[in-house]
């Protein structure tokens, strides 16, 4: 297996693997923001405005992420809105990822007992200070392990980027494989790169899931 390609393109690599990690971390921490909005929403005492939340996930559950991403890269262009791919490319993700992650929050909230909501707004505090001080935190600790595999999905995701030309692993590795044609050579190493981001995620998880149980006795 030549591994030439590998000196001759080594900075199209990097720059294309620190593209995926910065997009990556920015797609996981707007993914997460979004994902605990709709899920507060989503258990809001309003009927409406619960429906309204629902619909957003259902609509973005159900659809392709690459259509997401072309909505905002060939779509938005037609109404005089110009974004760069990778801006498309993190909307998408962000957008598509944020409601799994909204029905992940809002199952671990539901495995928090109801007095608990029901005493602390008897004091007085508001809705969301109760979602924010009290359940969330102890919803976090329940959600972690769905959490891992969702973060890990969105780190995956970014090869979307390759598509819209938002210059991550993807994009770059199509380039150097239509320059040289060693097609199988240049994914598998790809395929490895992803490895490196990936696993060290999954143990960071792991790890955390077991001093957070160690933390609370459980």
């Amino acid at each position: 297996m030549s591994i030439d390609f590998i000196s001759l393109y080594k900075e199209d690599f990097i720059m294309g693997f620190l593209t995926t990690i910065f997009a990556g971390f920015l797609g996981l921490l707007l993914s997460v923001m979004l994902g605990f909005i709709v899920a507060a929403l989503r258990l809001s005492p309003f009927k409406i405005i619960q429906t309204l939340a629902l619909c957003y996930i259902e609509f973005f559950r159900n659809i392709p992420l690459v259509i997401i991403a072309f909505f905002f890269y060939f779509g938005m262009p037609s109404i005089g809105v110009n974004m760069s791919g990778f801006t498309c490319g993190i909307l998408g993700i962000s957008i598509y990822n944020s409601a799994f992650i909204a029905e992940i929050i809002r199952s671990g909230i539901q495995a928090i007992p109801k007095g608990q909501a029901e005493a602390a707004r008897s004091t007085g505090i508001s809705y969301i200070q109760c979602m924010i001080h009290i359940i969330f935190p102890q919803a976090i600790r329940i959600a972690i392990p769905p959490l891992g595999n969702q973060f890990i999905n969105i780190v995956k995701g970014t090869s979307i980027l390759g598509v819209i030309a938002g210059g991550d692993l993807m994009y770059h590795a199509d380039i150097v494989a239509s320059n040289t044609f060693e097609v199988f050579n240049i994914y598998i190493f790809i395929a490895v790169l992803y490895l490196a981001l990936t696993i060290p995620l999954s143990m960071g998880v792991d790890q955390l899931q077991k001093k957070m149980s160690k933390q609370y006795g459980s």
